[in-house]
């Protein structure tokens, strides 16, 4: 089996590196927390000293950061996954970044012969845990059959979908959909509540026909509970609508339904509740609307 190192142990990235090391493969991480360090090294992970340190003792990284900065400076900073790197390397960003970020960073490691795929996720804390990830691929189709079983530990669904950056680009395309689907059905509930109908009434009459969804299967139980506690943070959701604001502009795509998404959770955010769960969309309608769909 590969070496692999695994740089990002986050809600998201510790789960994830567990699985690896259940699935039987040798693990180097590097975190910054020594309880994190702790708990991975008593699951039988070994840990490195820097990036640098992980790179020169695998053959595979994986980095699950939070947005592009982090990605450029753990990779191709000072003491950096590229300082320790040897050419054959393959490097897997799990990250939900700027595609062009990828593009960038890709660029920089094939000069040194080290390969980049852009692997984004979907699924949140639950799927990372029970290793059922949605995975988007982007990168070289025969630099992918050689880490695929990898990627398999770790996601139930793994689909390469082009080039390098064409993950990022659909992990953008996913957190749309995701981010309208929650607002369409809070702004839903919302006129429901209000207008005398019981929303969980509504949650069962319209779960079967077109509206139906899966997040309005996950989502409205823990909205109707008033459970917000993150499992995917409002605030992550907000940096992954930018970065698709910010490439539309790049490549010269409107975004009005994004922008006004955007704009809502910019507003929940100034509220102080960027660290609830992302369902918390609802809360902006109940306010304007004056009528709480919980409980």
């Amino acid at each position: 089996m590969m070496k692999i190192g695994f740089i990002g142990l986050g809600v998201m990235g510790k789960p994830m590196a567990k699985n690896l090391l259940k699935a039987g493969y040798r693990v180097t991480i590097f975190a910054n927390r020594k309880e994190v360090q702790q708990e991975l090294a008593e699951a039988g992970a070994e840990v490195g000293s820097s990036a640098k340190d992980v790179a020169q003792k695998t053959e595979v990284i994986i980095t699950m950061l939070p947005n592009s900065p982090d990605v450029k400076q753990v990779i191709l900073g000072k003491d950096g996954v590229l300082e320790g790197a040897r050419e054959g390397m393959i490097i897997i960003d799990m990250s939900s970044i700027a595609p062009l970020a990828s593009q960038e960073i890709a660029k920089k490691l094939k000069e040194k012969g080290v390969e980049m795929l852009d692997a984004p996720v979907s699924g949140g804390e639950a799927k990372a845990i029970d290793g059922t990830l949605a995975i988007m691929l982007g990168g070289p189709e025969a630099v992918f059959e050689r880490v695929k079983d990898i990627l398999a530990v770790m996601g139930s669904s793994v689909v390469r979908v082009g080039e390098i950056g064409s993950g990022n680009v659909t992990k953008l395309a996913n957190q749309i959909i995701v981010a309208l689907n929650i607002a369409a059905m809070s702004e839903a509930m919302v006129l429901a509540t209000k207008a005398g109908v019981d929303p969980e009434n509504v949650f069962q009459a319209i779960g079967g026909g077109s509206a139906g969804s899966s997040v309005l299967d996950k989502k409205f139980p823990r909205i109707k509970a008033g459970d917000f506690k993150p499992g995917f943070r409002l605030e992550l959701h907000i940096k992954d609508l930018l970065n698709a604001l910010d490439t539309g502009d790049e490549i010269d795509v409107p975004l009005p339904l994004t922008n006004q998404i955007f704009e809502i959770m910019q507003t929940l955010k100034e509220e102080g509740k960027s660290k609830e769960d992302h369902t918390g969309i609802i809360k902006y309608y109940e306010k304007i609307a004056g009528v709480e769909v919980r409980g």
